[in-house]
């Protein structure tokens, strides 16, 4: 059965087929469930992708279907504008997270779970303990649970407690030993508080765990004396996120977020998930106790907040870990004494985390300290708690240079800490600007102005990742050193526009920015394979990028696939473009790759009668990032990084191991080659990285003998 649907063309030509880009997100959350049911997966990884898909289905409630609720209760006048039914898309929403849950429960219970038992790993539940283990729980529920669980006996239209974002609860159905009658009970399991997973005393070499939740369950007969327990259920509420900030040009709007920030935590519900084993009636009892509608439930297994099996204990177990990969030095710039020179001589790329990250961390720390640097600027988006980065900038301030940020405080789920640091450089002396009403900063940038020879020469780092020390070492993204003055003077023109508002007098010929050529860039550039087709020109674009949802840019894909240009697309996320399709997308094809690392780089390939386009990106072919942000696609001149990243993405296509086909059916079908090789692209990426930087050491070693001799 096909997932797409037709809608209106933005051309006012015919309707397109479009998969809605919740249902096909729900799909790439899909496949991270399939990476938890590998058995190729190392075992304590499975469980990882288990929290990946847990955490990744919370914040997708939180904002997106708390988005799809606030629509079904509009308007039809507004209704109307849209090009979905909002109720329909919530069932269907609601419909396929129920079937996910009940494989969730299946992977978890049925195979993770045997698995390490096989392994010496037992995770017990309150009946399968020992006298010893039960008088353990016992004591640790007095000594250590007992302040935070807070018990509620709960009286029907009086007593209606606040149930917190995110927090786990079990309700407890009780009957009175005087009178039979039946009562409920609300109890908090303070995991937040104590952490999720107790290692329990165990005779011999097994490891034995048991889950918070079910520390309380043995222990909820004691705070309600008087009362027999029957059934003891877990629920959870997840609430409202989106922080509904209005972008009028008025007032200020680092106190709006503020405000709003403060709210975030007690915002109406948008999921309200229960154990399927409970029952109708006391179901019943707590959607009138907490005013749930029927669009608010959903089903799930006997534990929630499965995300935390991040801290899923793994002692010291690392034969069920994926094995050690350590990154690799760019050894241009980690062994070189003329930083800046080698930049310069140069472009430098760095593909990370098969690279150190440590070059990007040397480009501030070498600015900070050098007396010939005059200005540091730099864009933050998301930036890790313990940031050598931002330590360097706030040192580059103490050796007297002048220092700007321009801080996005709009960056979802990032905006306190965003504010933190954003109040902790402005301390330090740094000249901090913050994002503006109407426009999300999304590029990924930093420019050092340094004397040389007494003139200004600017050198740029630019990425399709953030300025962050961890994610570095998880997503997959690019990072181009350069100084060439095609990118280093309009990234300089691009910095002024953030910290003045005033649109440049001069346009933007290199790179591609949002509000301003960006969409244009792309589409010209379709535009071109197009006209190369109808010529009978060899034509082909290669797309990479998290997330495919903008009716326009999928509209003239369809197009180009109609006159004969070659698509071949990679997609982590969002795809709402349909491949494959007879006389409409019969020319594209398109595969996701879900796999160890997070696969978070955007790049573009026009194949240009040979002579090819390429670009690295901060964005993705969304609505948002094409219309609605400041983003950057960055051209690469240099031959021979143009020729690597066009290998890169090559064994990223030809992978037989991590690859998912995309198709209408939403199937995620594993995608083989036809090749009796397995090809795993990351691990082939890594080789790859490793085969360049061992050569160019080669080349540094021979290059220091000839100096010798």
């Amino acid at each position: 059965m096909s997932n797409y649907n037709l809608i209106q063309s933005p051309s006012g030509g015919a309707d397109l087929p479009y998969i809605h880009r919740d249902i096909s997100w729900l799909s790439f959350n899909e496949r991270v469930l399939q990476e938890a049911q590998d058995p190729r997966v190392p075992l304590l990884e499975r469980l990882k992708f288990l929290a990946i898909y847990s955490s990744n289905l919370d914040e997708f409630f939180r904002v997106r279907v708390a988005n799809h609720r606030n629509l079904v209760r509009l308007g039809k006048r507004t209704k109307k504008e849209l090009d979905f039914d909002p109720k329909k898309i919530l069932r269907d929403i609601l419909k396929i997270v129920n079937d996910q849950q009940e494989k969730f429960s299946s992977i978890f219970s049925d195979e993770i779970i045997p698995q390490l038992a096989k392994e010496g790993i037992y995770l017990r539940r309150r009946l399968e303990l020992s006298k010893k283990q039960q008088r353990f729980i016992t004591d640790y529920f007095h000594s250590a649970m007992l302040p935070y669980v807070q018990p509620v006996l709960l009286v029907r239209d009086k007593i209606r407690p606040f149930l917190n974002n995110g927090t786990l609860y079990l309700i407890n159905e009780l009957t009175d030993k005087e009178t039979n009658e039946t009562a409920y009970a609300l109890v908090k399991a303070p995991s937040q508080e104590l952490g999720r997973f107790l290692v329990l005393p165990s005779d011999g070499d097994a490891h034995e765990i048991i889950m918070m939740d079910d520390i309380v369950r043995h222990s909820v007969s004691s705070m309600f004396p008087g009362y027999e327990i029957e059934d003891t259920y877990s629920i959870k509420l997840t609430r409202d996120a989106e922080l509904y900030i209005d972008d009028e040009f008025s007032g200020d709007l680092v106190d709006k977020i503020k405000t709003s920030l403060s709210k975030r935590h007690v915002g109406p519900a948008s999921r309200f998930v229960y154990d399927r084993q409970m029952g109708r009636d006391l179901l019943g009892y707590l959607r009138d106790t907490f005013d749930l509608g029927r669009y608010d439930l959903l089903r799930e297994g006997r534990y929630h907040n499965n995300a935390d099996f991040f801290g899923f204990p793994s002692f010291g177990r690392t034969d069920l870990l994926y094995p050690p990969r350590p990154a690799i030095k760019h050894l241009a710039l980690e062994e070189t004494t003329d930083f800046w020179g080698t930049i310069a001589e140069a472009d430098q790329l760095l593909y990370y985390p098969y690279h150190s990250y440590d070059s990007v961390v040397r480009f501030f720390e070498e600015a900070s300290t050098d007396a010939d640097v005059t200005h540091i600027k730099i864009v933050q988006y998301r930036v890790a708690k313990k940031s050598r980065i931002m330590d360097a900038i706030r040192l580059a301030v103490e050796r007297g240079k002048q220092v700007s940020a321009f801080i996005e405080i709009k960056a979802r789920f990032d905006e306190e800490a965003n504010l933190r640091w954003g109040e902790m450089l402005k301390e330090a002396g740094v000249t901090v600007h913050y994002s503006f009403p109407g426009v999300k900063v999304h590029a990924k940038l930093a420019i050092v102005r340094r004397l040389e020879k007494g003139k200004a020469k600017l050198y740029t780092y630019v990425s399709t990742g953030n300025f962050h020390e961890t994610t570095a070492k998880v997503y997959t993204d690019f990072g181009l050193f350069t100084a060439d003055k095609r990118i280093t003077t309009e990234t300089a023109r691009l910095f002024t526009f953030l910290e003045t508002v005033r649109v440049p007098r001069t346009e933007f010929k290199h790179i591609l920015v949002g509000q301003f050529n960006l969409r244009g860039g792309f589409t010209d550039r379709i535009d071109r394979e197009i006209h190369n087709a109808l010529a009978g020109k060899e034509a082909k674009i290669f797309l990479k990028m998290n997330s495919l949802q903008d009716t326009r840019m999928i509209e003239k894909l369809y197009e180009a696939s109609q006159a004969g240009v070659k698509i071949r697309i990679i997609v982590r996320g969002i795809c709402s473009l349909v491949p494959a399709l007879k006389n409409v997308s019969e020319n594209i094809q398109a595969i996701s790759i879900v796999d160890r690392y997070l696969e978070h780089s955007r790049v573009f390939i026009y194949h240009n009668d040979g002579n090819p386009d390429v670009f690295i990106s901060s964005a993705d072919w969304m609505t948002r990032n094409l219309s609605y942000r400041i983003e950057t696609a960055v051209p690469i001149y240099d031959p021979l990084i143009k020729a690597r990243i066009i290998e890169l993405n090559e064994l990223q296509w030809i992978d037989n191991v991590k690859a998912r086909v995309l198709d209408a059916k939403l199937s995620n079908t594993y995608r083989r080659t036809g090749s009796e090789v397995q090809i795993r692209s990351q691990l082939e990426s890594y080789h790859y990285i490793r085969r360049l930087e061992k050569a160019a050491e080669t080349e540094i070693l021979a290059e220091r003998d000839a100096e010798v001799q």
